[in-house]
């Protein structure tokens, strides 16, 4: 019998928990960094959601400090829990409870990448710099779900394993909880107030500027003059502004400070200050001006600190309501507030500031982007002015330049049913054209429009001054400004001649395809016509009196010059016999304001300004020598100039030792102009002589006929009634070529000519006309004119409500929306005024005054658009008078007073200035036709 084998007991192997001793402190510092980051990260989330909920800002100072303490916890959480996750890792490889290692592998994985996406939004610029808007919101919410998935998986975690000591957690998540509700609860109390009126208590340090600030104090100078900390991150915006004529705005400026010298010097003699001149100071000097040094007479306008800071990042960016679109600065700004450390002297907070704004930038974006700087209400604060008593010393209310309703009124933005011609879709605010998109690295770089490609607006506002880059010698600025205003913005064309030289001489037209063979000994009226084409405002609009803008015309026969206007003497001077696209301005005394002194602006002797979207005719004189052996060759030029001879002489006149000298100071002080002269458009062509064999080479045009005698035509009816019989010939020829224009034209001049009746055939012809159709808009306007003209005034009241109507869903398309166009506000509500009228009797009383409060309703959305319309305040003192509101009648009767221009006065001054210069006498006539018999030196 065998001996079986003695059993062994199993030798059991010691149970080593998965978390030692040492182990455990480790993991308690993971606990407890995680419970901080935990609070702080519910602190962050829950004010994030208070703000979407409620639409408004509640970040402050202390919200900032919390998120800073939040990456700080980030970054000292990495190294103990990837120590705490491989050393755990180490440990219970070999375990068998798999379910509790896949879970815990998960868990490890999972608070990787709460790590790496937090690291992510950190942006550490040369390392990585996660830029593009949606890889960012990618990572930002992998950041948000991977701690709650993280959350998750150390449950299942612990499932596996010991014992979850479930009061321990409640506890401390019950106190973190209480305390983040706690600052909520106070953050809830106190939102950012960013789109409100500053108080009227201050306006007593800024008037007559309108500007206020949010707290009615005034803002340290260093709150504003910190480009260079915008700089930092937005090197690419800067370098743009640096170039900018914003920048250059103030005392940087040779011809603002030659101008603002004046003033002040004016004001300091005649009132015994220079608060006169905050009026150029609210948007020209806004950091002197705002911090309060500006008001000092003995301002050192070249070595103070401010001097040369003109419109920085900051004064912009900081504006928090457009209080008005009364312009003249009518806006509210505040100090702003900043990340800490923002101005820290100590390099490495700097850095702190900067990468807290990286990593968080919504409250920045907030600060300094807000929606208003995506209107052309936002800048109409600026390019809309009025000039009042306090600087004229005359009334308290005269119009100076005028971007903003000139673009609103306009077809281009979508807002004015009148226009003559509209654009497939409006330009729905000044920066489509003034702040093109410009492809950037820049960390405010987003991807805009079709292409998404990353981009910022351009900061160097291209428009039109070319003279203040050429002063600073920037070519490559005065480049970039020059074809800017040679980008289409404007045509000519040589449209046609009037035999025996006279208006309503025959017209042959249009020149080109064919031409007429001209007879020598003969006189012709050479027929011009001017058309603004990508212009959202009026040619020029801005400073009209110094602006230099006019026609060149040269006729030669062979190399023989046989007529010419427009060229300039020898001191590169402008033959003042030219034709001036720009306003003549005088003062009380009829002298021209040739200095940028506005206080003396009083009156236009003449405005050849060309609105949006429409033509103007030019008449020049041509006789034709009998002795002619070749064709006559006719070329015609559009020239700009920034400033004019006048102008910079004063400039350099009025520099002082200590000024920053700039180019051509010597030769403006000769009275030379050596400022570069842009052509923004030209055309030639060539007519054949009678009796001669020569040659003509065929010509054309790319405008089409029906346009060329559209715009021939709205030339014409634009000069008033002098030439409206010729304007009703160019139409009728624009209908005969199958377009509706002209007979919806032809509608604009018979009503002018009081010719009803032949007025509403033709607006039906026009109305009828299909492929393309007439814009409903206009004829609807055009229907109450003439409804209004024939008496049916509940008719015309319906038209005009169709045009102020919310727009279709194919106006939607185009952005257009004509509720904006106060001038048809204005016929609506003086056409329920007269229906009022019409209501006689007692028994008629209710429905009377039905219809005069409807027309004091809508005469106040008049008065929502323009608040300084003459007309409204006109009616809404006859209105409130019948209502029997005399308080309020007397009001607006102030208002209209106020607004209403002088008459009287300007006859006056006119009447003298047509006597000192018969150039400008001769432009203001009713019809002009300009000499072509110039000098070839005009002295």
């Amino acid at each position: 019998m065998s001996a079986h084998p003695v059993a062994t007991p199993r030798v059991r192997r010691k149970y080593e928990p998965a978390v030692g001793p040492k182990l455990r402190k480790l993991l308690y510092v993971v606990f407890g960094l995680s419970a901080l980051l935990a609070a702080t990260a519910i602190y962050l989330a829950a004010i994030t959601a208070m703000e979407v909920a409620t639409g408004k800002v509640y970040q402050n100072w202390f919200y900032q400090l919390v998120f800073l303490a939040h990456l700080g916890l980030g970054l000292l959480f990495v190294v103990p829990l990837i120590a705490f996750g491989l050393i755990h890792l180490k440990k219970t490889r070999q375990r068998k409870n798999r379910r509790a290692m896949k879970a815990g592998m998960a868990l490890f994985i999972g608070s990787i990448v709460v790590l790496i996406t937090g690291l992510l939004l950190v942006r550490l610029v040369g390392v990585f710099d996660l830029r593009h808007p949606f890889a960012r919101s990618t990572v930002y919410w992998l950041h948000v779900a991977s701690p709650i998935v993280c959350i998750w998986l150390y449950w299942l975690h612990r499932l596996a394993g010991p014992k979850i000591h479930w009061k321990v957690g409640i506890i401390g998540g019950s106190v973190v909880m209480a305390g983040v509700g706690v600052m909520v609860a106070v953050h809830s109390q106190d939102p950012r107030q960013w789109n409100s009126v500053g108080p009227e208590s201050g306006q007593q340090y800024f008037e007559p500027s309108l500007a206020r600030t949010s707290t009615g104090n005034f803002i340290p100078a260093t709150a504003l003059d910190n480009d260079e900390y915008c700089q930092s991150c937005h090197q690419d915006v800067h370098a743009r502004w640096e170039h900018s004529v914003h920048h250059l705005s103030s005392f940087n400026n040779p011809v603002y400070l030659a101008s603002v010298r004046e003033t002040r010097e004016v004001a300091l003699k005649r009132d015994g200050s220079v608060k006169a001149s905050r009026w150029c100071a609210g948007c020209h000097d806004p950091v002197p001006f705002f911090s309060g040094a500006f008001d000092d007479p003995n301002f050192d306008d070249v070595h103070h600190p401010t001097a040369h800071s003109g419109i920085t990042c900051t004064t912009c960016h900081a504006i928090t309501h457009v209080n008005s679109t009364r312009g003249n600065a009518d806006f509210t700004i505040e100090e702003p507030m900043h990340y800490p450390f923002a101005f820290s002297d100590n390099p490495f907070l700097k850095w702190v500031n900067g990468q807290l704004i990286k990593a968080k930038p919504e409250l920045h974006k907030k600060t300094f982007l807000k929606p208003l700087h995506q209107t052309a209400e936002f800048c109409s604060t600026c390019h809309k002015v009025h000039l009042p008593k306090s600087l004229t010393h005359y009334k308290d209310f005269l119009r100076g330049q005028n971007h903003y309703d000139s673009y609103l009124l306009s077809g281009v933005s979508g807002h004015g049913a009148r226009s003559f011609y509209y654009p497939p879709k409006a330009a729905d605010n000044c920066n489509v054209c003034h702040m093109p998109l410009q492809p950037s690295s820049d960390f405010g770089a987003k991807p805009i429009g079709e292409s998404g490609e990353l981009s910022v607006h351009d900061h160097l506002f291209p428009a039109a001054n070319t003279g203040i880059a050429w002063t600073r010698e920037w070519s490559d600025i005065v480049r970039e400004q020059s074809d800017y205003l040679k980008n289409e913005i404007v045509r000519v064309d040589l449209f046609g001649l009037r035999e025996d030289g006279e208006i309503d001489g025959r017209l042959l037209a249009p020149l080109r395809p064919n031409v007429p063979t001209v007879e020598p000994g003969e006189q012709y009226l050479l027929e011009a016509v001017i058309r603004t084409m990508k212009l959202g405002h009026h040619l020029t609009q801005g400073t009209i009196d110094s602006n230099e803008l006019w026609l060149e015309l040269t006729v030669r026969s062979g190399d023989r010059v046989i007529g010419r206007s427009g060229h300039l003497d020898t001191r590169q001077k402008v033959d003042p016999w030219s034709h001036f696209v720009s306003a003549f301005v005088i003062d009380r005394n009829g002298n021209r304001i040739s200095r940028r002194n506005p206080q003396d602006i009083f009156v236009k002797l003449y405005d050849h300004q060309i609105p949006p979207g429409a033509g103007q005719t030019v008449h020049y004189d041509l006789d034709v020598p009998k002795d002619l052996t070749e064709p006559i060759t006719i070329e015609l030029r559009l020239n700009y100039r920034k400033f004019d001879n006048v102008l910079m002489k004063f400039a350099a006149d009025s520099s002082k030792t200590d000024d920053k000298p700039f180019r051509g100071k010597h030769e403006f002080g000769n009275g030379r102009n050596p400022l570069p002269i842009v052509v923004l458009a030209e055309d030639s062509l060539t007519l054949p002589i009678a009796g001669q064999t020569h040659k003509i080479p065929k010509q054309s045009t790319q405008i089409p006929e029906w346009q060329r005698w559209n715009d021939y035509g709205i030339g014409l009816l634009l000069k008033g009634k002098a030439e409206l019989r010729q304007a009703a010939d160019a139409f009728t020829e624009v209908e005969k070529l199958g377009r509706y224009d002209g007979a919806l034209n032809l509608t604009r001049v018979l009503e002018l000519e009081g010719r009803i009746n032949e007025a509403t055939d033709a607006l039906n012809r026009a109305a009828a006309h299909k492929k393309p159709s007439a814009p409903p808009w206009t004829v609807n306007w055009l229907s109450g004119m003439l409804n209004r003209e024939q008496g049916r005034l509940t008719e015309a009241a319906e038209n005009f409500r169709a045009v102020l109507s919310p727009p279709t869903a194919e106006m939607k398309s185009r952005g257009f929306d004509f509720r904006n166009d106060y001038i048809v506000s204005n016929l609506l509500g003086q056409t329920l005024f007269d229906l009022a009228r019409q209501q006689r009797g007692a028994e008629r009383k209710t429905q009377r005054n039905k219809f005069l409060t409807a027309a004091v309703e809508q005469y106040q959305q008049t008065l929502q658009l323009d608040i300084e319309n003459v007309d409204a305040h006109y009616n809404l003192a006859l209105l409130y008078r019948e209502l029997g509101e005399i308080d309020k009648a007397d009001r607006h009767r102030q208002l209209h007073a106020r607004y209403k221009p002088d008459d009287n006065a300007r006859d006056t001054a006119v009447r003298l200035a047509r006597q000192k210069y018969p150039a400008a006498n001769h432009a203001a006539e009713a019809v002009v036709i300009y000499p072509t018999d110039r000098p070839a030196i005009a002295e």
